[in-house]
């Protein structure tokens, strides 16, 4: 890079169609050089299982360029699409509160899901697929905000429990050999072990 990035994250699919120079221009006169698009419109570019539609990539990466404005994709897997809650209610993350979350807010999926964890693959590589030879793609961000989103079912618990089973020698290590805690709990009576 010749020079610094200076950036905004840039939702055009949220924005009316026509807006697009308008934004272009005002970011120009803001000096912005870089923008990250298409990470949470998952429905957008694939409306319906299988069927993808990255026209609204293509028009703002073709903007961009024309601009000198330098892209970022992100990908769209942080709000998942509701034929794929339709498909796999489990889908939604079970919380500590008990039950799934309720469709229709982003960052409410199980990120261990074997359903989620297939489509979120298959939408990164078809969307990276698309766009890694366009000449205003100088990177990739994957997810957006990643972290649990709330998981807490047992599957995730699951998991926990076999990692730190596999790990107990790096664990033993790191403790010193000694039980540890958070302090979180008042007793340890009937904790599992994971020796």
């Amino acid at each position: 890079m010749d020079k610094l990035l200076y950036g905004v994250a840039y939702y055009d699919e949220y924005m009316p169609y026509d807006r697009l120079a308008e934004d272009i221009r005002m970011m120009k006169e803001a000096g912005i050089n870089t923008v990250r698009i298409a990470e949470s419109t998952w429905s957008t570019h694939e409306p319906q299982n299988g069927v993808f539609d990255f026209s609204s990539v293509d028009r703002v990466l073709d903007a961009m360029h024309e601009a000198g404005i330098r892209v970022i994709v992100g990908t769209p897997t942080y709000a998942v699409p509701a034929w794929m809650v339709k498909e796999d209610p489990a889908v939604l993350a079970e919380t500590a509160a008990g039950g799934p979350g309720r469709y229709g807010a982003r960052q409410i999926m199980d990120i261990t899901n074997k359903t989620y964890l297939f489509y979120a693959e298959r939408i990164i590589r078809r969307l990276i697929g698309r766009v890694k030879d366009h000449p205003a793609v100088i990177g990739y961000q994957t997810d957006n905000e990643t972290k649990h989103y709330d998981t807490a079912g047992p599957n995730v618990q699951l998991r926990f429990v076999k990692y730190m089973r596999e790990n107990t020698a790096a664990w033993t290590s790191l403790t010193g050999g000694s039980d540890w805690t958070t302090g979180a709990t008042a007793s340890t009576a009937g904790r599992t072990s994971l020796r």
